[in-house]
């Protein structure tokens, strides 16, 4: 059983004004009409030219590897074949 009495909340009088919540207004404030390009573009720009790169630096490493590897070494015509497919 609660022993003593109640309390009471107090209220303010009337003559006293209360405080107005402020809102607040839009976390970012962008302009409408600035056009602003996605990031998305311009990255995959940029991982296309890099993958073309490698690929190519690749190719040709690969490539000379092979020349100075195959000289000493006869292959037949189905490796010939797939060699130069693999060329182009």
């Amino acid at each position: 059983m609660a022993q003593g009495k109640l309390k009471v909340k107090s209220k303010c009088p009337p003559s006293v004004k209360q405080k107005k919540k402020q809102t607040k207004g839009p976390a970012i404030s962008k302009r409408s009409n600035r056009p602003m390009k996605p990031k998305k573009n311009k990255n995959s720009e940029a991982s296309k030219l890099k993958k073309m790169i490698t690929k190519t630096v690749n190719k040709s490493v690969e490539e000379e590897i092979r020349n100075r590897a195959l000289p000493a070494q006869n292959l037949s015509k189905i490796q010939e074949a797939i060699a130069k497919h693999n060329k182009t």
